[in-house]
């Protein structure tokens, strides 16, 4: 998900940084994501200010605050039963 360079300068960024220098550094950077793109400044402005102690942290503030645009079929698992009442229940058969 951190295309064009963007974990990359992560990567190479100084710790510790705030939510706000990530913002002020790579806000303008581009995330392609299955169903459209966002910015990351977008995305971290989702979050309180925090101070990240590594570029661990902040890709996963990243992977946590993406919107659904992230999400290849919302409501899907193929790991769990749909529960009763879902919206995304498949359609009941009967034989």
């Amino acid at each position: 998900m951190l295309l064009n360079g963007t974990g990359e300068m992560i990567d190479a960024h100084e710790y510790p940084a705030t939510t706000e220098e990530m913002i002020e550094a790579y806000g303008d950077r581009t995330l392609e994501l299955p169903n459209g793109s966002e910015s990351v400044e977008e995305v971290l402005a989702r979050l309180d200010s925090e101070t990240f102690e590594s570029a661990e942290e902040v890709r996963f503030a990243v992977y946590s605050a993406v919107s659904q645009k992230a999400i290849g079929r919302v409501g899907y698992s193929d790991r769990d039963p749909t529960p009763l009442g879902s919206p995304y229940a498949p359609e009941q058969l009967s034989f």
